[in-house]
Order: C-alpha cells, then structure tokens, then sequence
C-alpha cells in the first residue's frame, strides 16, 4: 500500500523583506499566523504529518509557537535544518555567504524526514487556500510513478498573486492541451504598472509584459520520492557551474530540478488550477490587505469564528 501523502513547509527563510519572523506574525481574527491556515487546510484535507525545514537559529520560537499549534492540530510533527554548511562532499561555503542556498536545497535538507512518501512542498509564509491543499493531496493519494515520475502542481493566476508594494519573483508555467507542465521559468522582479504586469531581468532597463491570466508556480508542489534524487543529482552540477560566478547569492531553486527532468522527458507534472486567491506578504505593506481578507474569510464561515486550533 502506498504511504500517505506528507506536508513539507519550508519555513528556513525568515523574511528578509518584510522583516521578523513573519511566519509567527499574527494576521488572523484571533492571532493566528498564516502558517496556522495552511496547517488548518491541510488537516482538512487528509494530511496527517508535517516536516518543518527551518534554521537552528529560529528553532526555539519556531517550535513554541508553529510547532506546538502543529501537535495541537493532530500533526506528526517532524523537523530538518537548512543550514549553509550542508553542502555535497568537495564543496564548502565561499566567504561571505550568508543567504540560503534556495528552495531545492531545502528539500534536501529534508531527505530524511520524507524518506519514502510522497509530499507535498510550501512556502511557510504564503496563503494558497484550502482547495490547493485538497486537489494536491488527492492527486498524492493516486497512483505512483510509472516510467515516469508523477509529479504536480497547484499554479494560480499571476494577477491574484503580485503585490502593488514592490517586485516579486514567480515561477511562470506554460501547459500543454492536458494541463500537463511544459516548463517553468522563475522570474525574479515581476511588477504590477498602469498598463498590466511586467518583469525585467537587467535591473528595469528592458521589461516584458505577462498577461494577467498567466499561470504560475506559488511553491505548491506534490512531488514522489525520486524528486530528492533528482535535486540531489543536479546539485553538484550547480555548485560548480555558479559558484565561481555568483559565490554569494546563487540559489538552487526548486523549479529548475523539475524544468530539467521535463527536459529529460523524465517527468509528467500535472498542473492542478486552484480557484482560490493566494496571499502573501513579501513587504510589510501587504499585511492590512491579508488581515483584511482573513476577518472576511472568518466572517463567511471558511474558517472558524474563535481560534482554528483548540
């Protein structure tokens, strides 16, 4: 029988933008953060064990807080460290470095506490909804691979997910006729303006325009096993073609291990389209609009009127 399907947030990053721990600023109604939903809403939704990916560094308030609420909503609870000394044999941190080494090299931090199941991956500080969870975690529960890895993805709609308080960075899809994953492309300063939304990739001397309809990628990812292998093989390579370039803010994102297995023809990735809004806040500035949003999700009966969890 195959092993349910598990959680995994990667909580490591602690808002460089933003500023503070924004995974435990409270938004909700009665306090709660927005981790608190995504535990809310995949609960709900059948998961029953969670793997927090986070720093040493945060780990004392992280568990007080997240961790605790976690337990209390029915979790298994269980922990990896994405720490920047976690690097393949050979290799070691260049002088300097202090930012993370980016979303794929989470997950391998995590190896451990995924072991064998298959998972579904998120970001710690983003709102997706509780039919992302849902659709996710039914697709989990289907089939495993065949001769090729089974993977998905909850996309949204670029226009339900940029801020009007400065640039964001999202993985754009393109799908074929069966909604199956051709590729994904991260694009790392995308900008609401008058006319639409535009990114730029040479510090705003050229920009591009992307349609409001546009699907991209939020990190809600459903993945089988072999994506770890998959990052694992591709890390190396990485390493040794950025480092000697970018020694101090190369990142190894999580898009660009499933872009090469697509390449490969190694992989299907289904993407499953969530009819819900995705919040975030990537500047301080964004929070009135998502604690706005939540007191009305609470008002219409989403979510609990008192507090999610006891």
């Amino acid at each position: 029988m195959r092993e349910k399907p598990i959680l995994v947030i990667m909580a490591a990053g602690m808002g460089s933008r933003y500023g503070g721990l924004k995974q435990i600023d409270p938004v909700g109604p009665s306090g709660e953060a927005i981790i608190d939903y995504s535990l809310y809403d995949a609960r709900r939704a059948g998961f029953e064990t969670v793997v927090f990916i986070i720093k040493h560094e945060i780990e004392e308030p992280f568990k007080a807080a997240v961790g605790a609420r976690a337990l209390q909503a029915g979790f298994e609870v269980r922990y990896a460290y994405q720490q920047l000394d976690c690097l393949p044999e050979g290799f070691t941190v260049p002088d300097g470095r202090v930012k993370p080494w980016g979303t794929a090299h989470a997950i391998l931090t995590a190896e451990q506490a995924i072991g064998s199941a298959p998972f579904a991956v998120i970001n710690a500080d983003d709102y997706y909804g509780p039919q992302g969870f849902k659709l996710v975690y039914d697709y989990l529960s289907s089939p495993a691979d065949g001769d090729r890895y089974a993977w998905s993805m909850v996309g949204f709609l670029l226009g339900n997910t940029v801020s009007a308080n400065g640039s964001v960075s999202r993985g754009v899809c393109v799908t074929d006729e069966n909604s199956n994953l051709v590729s994904v492309t991260e694009r790392t300063c995308i900008e609401p303006y008058d006319g639409g939304i535009h990114y730029t990739e040479d510090g705003g001397a050229n920009w591009t325009d992307l349609p409001a309809d546009t699907v991209v990628s939020m990190n809600l990812w459903g993945f089988t096993p072999g994506y770890v292998a998959e990052a694992k093989a591709g890390f190396v390579a990485f390493l040794k073609e950025n480092l000697p370039v970018n020694p101090l803010k190369c990142e190894y994102y999580l898009p660009s291990v499933v872009t090469a297995a697509l390449q490969r023809g190694d992989a299907d990735v289904h993407v499953l389209t969530s009819p819900d809004k995705w919040h975030g806040i990537t500047y301080r500035e964004d929070k009135p609009e998502l604690v706005a949003a939540l007191r009305r999700m609470s008002e219409d009966g989403l979510y609990p009127k008192d507090k999610l969890f006891g």
